[in-house]
């Protein structure tokens, strides 16, 4: 239990930290935010919980590959917020794309019958 609560609390601290750190100055926030700290911590906690090197290997893999869409997030939003649209209704519609841009990435992966 105790492995639970450590893993939220620094999961949490580094969302904070990030939000932080955002808040004073967004490139150094947006610098912290874009290392891959969220795939290193489920790294380390996947080795630590199975102790099997071929499950993080698949997991570092599998990420690559879906870091691809989800940039259209990262494209969409400053897009969308710059043309004028209110922030909810900007990050609903970028969420959106970038939800039917995963779901054309694993189809198209499933079509050619690649694993990820």
């Amino acid at each position: 239990m105790w492995q639970y609560a450590l893993k939220i609390v620094i999961s949490a601290t580094l969302i904070v930290a990030i939000s932080e750190l955002a808040r004073r100055s967004s490139f150094w926030g947006a610098a912290l935010a874009s290392l891959p700290l969220t795939s290193l911590l489920a790294f380390i906690w996947l080795y630590l919980d199975s102790g099997d090197v071929e499950k993080v290997a698949n997991l570092s893999q599998s990420i690559f590959w879906l870091v691809l869409p989800s940039l259209v997030l990262f494209i969409a939003l400053p897009f969308l917020l710059r043309l004028g649209l209110n922030f909810w209704l900007s990050l609903t519609v970028a969420c959106t794309a970038t939800a039917i841009t995963y779901f054309c990435m694993i189809k198209f992966f499933a079509f050619f019958d690649f694993r990820i």
